[in-house]
């Protein structure tokens, strides 16, 4: 009897540890002020991710969602997640090429790739995101997520029918596309998506390439500006990327963050998406813009002057060099570079 007891209370004290173990990987609630530059568009998207990761973790993982600018401005990202004023971003590499030198060739270089397949597998399976999480650990974030985004266009306040209508405008454009336009003496600035509606509006810019047509519409630029332009320079036309603070990142259970990477690249595969079939849609109406193509020879020019961009990023560092042969080699085997 006395033994029976004994083994009784020994089983009774074990389930009882067992359950204040699991409990205590959820002790405390982690709270995640995550921040994207996307603006209102992408709530009901953002409200899902939320919800999921609330219920996947049992309540012990919550996010706080801001949109662009609300907090930081997009290209502090990198800086805020660093110090902890954010927990996590959602942003493009091409906001802080200054800060981390692998940022432009992330983003998408012109001419890099021709398709999200394409893109998913330089970066997931031919080393690309290696070489990028280590640049980004330098500045003290995590990579944790990658995102694919969809078509690049121009948009104006005038039709374009060549490039040398651009000459007279002044086009909002991140560092790579800057680059090549400025080839053509076509005047470039950056601004913050966040502050394209007024800028266009007030004619401090003439046209911005940002992103495709349903990224302007959310964005309610078709109110101030029609004319939209397809460059056929790169598409996906940008890469997205998901950052995190390591203390954030070390606070979370293993099983914590299994289900935020998981739910943050289902939410980063839901935008993909949304943009691709919002774009579609919105040619396929044709009643927002006015959609017009630059002309083959225009095209052909931009991406020629494109190409010395790959060498000039190659030769900022040892890792861009690295990552520019990653590119050189993919773009021979797809047939687009000669050996």
């Amino acid at each position: 009897m006395k033994r029976s007891t004994l083994i009784k209370g020994t089983l009774a004290t074990s389930l009882a540890a067992a359950l204040v173990a699991s409990q205590v990987a959820y002790a405390d609630t982690v709270r995640l002020r995550m921040h994207t530059f996307y603006g209102t568009e992408v709530d009901e998207i953002a409200a899902d991710l939320r919800e999921r990761v609330r219920e996947a973790s049992d309540g012990s993982l919550r996010i706080q969602f801001f949109r662009g600018g609300e907090l930081v401005n997009s290209d502090q990202f990198v800086d805020a997640v660093a110090r902890g004023t954010i927990d996590v971003a959602h942003g493009v590499g091409s906001y802080w090429p200054g800060q981390v030198g692998i940022g432009t060739i992330e983003a998408g270089l012109p001419g890099a790739w021709v398709s999200a397949d394409e893109a998913r597998d330089i970066f997931a399976n031919q080393g690309l995101d290696e070489l990028i999480s280590e640049a980004y650990a330098e500045q003290g974030v995590k990579l944790i997520g990658r995102g694919y985004g969809s078509d690049y266009g121009l948009l104006t306040r005038e039709p374009v029918t060549s490039l040398e209508d651009l000459k007279s405008m002044r086009i909002r454009a991140t560092s790579s596309i800057a680059t090549v336009l400025e080839k053509f003496d076509i005047p470039t600035v950056f601004l913050p998506g966040e502050e394209l509606y007024v800028s266009l509006s007030t004619g401090v810019i003439d046209g911005a390439v940002y992103g495709g047509p349903v990224e302007y519409e959310q964005l309610k630029l078709n109110e101030v500006a029609k004319h939209y332009t397809d460059i056929n320079l790169l598409n996906p036309g940008w890469i997205e990327t998901a950052l995190i603070n390591p203390n954030t990142w070390d606070k979370m259970s293993d099983e914590q963050r299994q289900i935020l990477t998981t739910e943050i690249d289902r939410y980063l595969e839901e935008i993909h998406r949304w943009l691709e079939d919002g774009n579609h849609q919105i040619i396929d109406e044709g009643t927002l813009f006015e959609f017009a193509t630059l002309p083959e020879e225009d095209s052909r020019r931009l991406a020629e002057a494109a190409l010395p961009i790959w060498q000039e990023e190659a030769e900022k560092s040892e890792r861009n060099a690295q990552a520019i042969e990653i590119l050189i080699d993919n773009a021979v085997q797809q047939g687009r570079l000669s050996e």
